[in-house]
């Protein structure tokens, strides 16, 4: 058995990979510029696609090699069928998903300026009710998952749970901390990984990241909780890795940024799939970076995730 939560050996031996998270449908409009409070524009086209940070994180990993299991809440409406029909087509596991009767599946309103920037608004509908019970009825009959991988965009106490879950029993977790919000020192001590950006980073340790001081600082905060490893994503400047023994800093691949939209959910479900194998920490964010740099060169969220084909030829 590996030490406390998460020796990267012992996933080597175990390849599948549980993505615990949210499902909605996207609804984007392209507009020249954001409007400001009160104002009404004109936009361009508009889209919709799957997303959700859970499935578009799932998508990522599958696209790249990954064995996935999406374990998510959807409504029985529209949106929740068309949900799990494509997360099936991508070769994922989704007999765990909860299906609800009569609720309404996640949805989220996205506006694309002319830079590429969005800005997101989310109505959660069933992700609400992804509950801590129901998770542990998954997540204890399956022994066979070598990683488990979170963001917040399901009910906290589901994420507490998950977090206690895989420190008694020598899981590593990744908690991407997305959408931004606090975390008790409960989930954070033992976690395996944790991987905030900038904005993220800054509500999880008051520490606001301006130079690499700072940024420093702030990962050293989180490891003074209890967290095993941290990276700081940082847009186009890379990602900054930091544990008890380095630091480093991998740079980003440069692009013309088309959408941001899923960026850094491509780049946490393909670590993820990285870590799983085996690599180390410097091949791995590098290769998550090249996923993620591919990503924003595409319209919509889990459609722009790479398959790994893609990123094996990008340089």
């Amino acid at each position: 058995m590996p030490t406390l939560y998460g020796a990267i050996e012992y996933a080597a031996h175990m390849a599948k990979i549980i993505v615990i998270g949210s499902s909605n449908t996207d609804m984007v409009v392209k507009t020249s510029r954001f409007p400001e409070p009160g104002e009404t524009i004109l936009g361009g086209d508009f889209f919709m696609f799957p997303g959700g940070k859970g499935a578009n994180q799932a998508v990522a990993a599958a696209r790249a090699g990954g064995e996935v299991r999406f374990v998510c809440a959807v409504g029985d409406d529209v949106f929740g069928q068309n949900a799990l029909k494509g997360y099936r087509d991508e070769g994922i596991a989704v007999d765990s998903a909860l299906v609800l009767n009569g609720k309404a599946s996640g949805v989220a309103l996205i506006t694309v300026n002319g830079e590429g920037e969005n800005e997101i608004v989310v109505a959660s509908g069933t992700n609400a009710l992804l509950s801590a019970d129901y998770v542990s009825k998954v997540v204890e009959n399956r022994g066979d998952a070598s990683m488990f991988l979170t963001q917040l965009e399901t009910p906290i106490a589901t994420i507490a749970y998950l977090a206690q879950y895989c420190r008694n029993t020598n899981r590593p977790l990744i908690i991407n901390p997305a959408p931004a919000q606090e975390l008790s020192d409960a989930i954070l001590d033992g976690l395996f990984l944790v991987t905030p950006n900038e904005t993220e980073a800054k509500i999880l340790t008051g520490v606001a990241i301006e130079d690499d001081a700072s940024m420093e600082r702030a990962a050293q905060s989180l490891l003074n909780k209890g967290v095993q490893h941290v990276i700081i994503t940082l847009g186009s400047r890379g990602a900054f890795f930091m544990d008890h023994k380095e630091k480093f800093l991998v740079a980003s691949n440069k692009v013309k940024a088309m959408d941001t939209t899923a960026a850094g959910d491509v780049f946490n479900g393909v670590l993820t799939v990285c870590l799983s194998q085996e690599m180390g920490w410097q091949e791995s964010i590098a290769y998550a970076n090249k996923a993620a740099a591919l990503s924003v060169t595409k319209m919509g969220a889990q459609g722009s995730a790479p398959f790994k084909e893609e990123i094996n030829k990008f340089n």
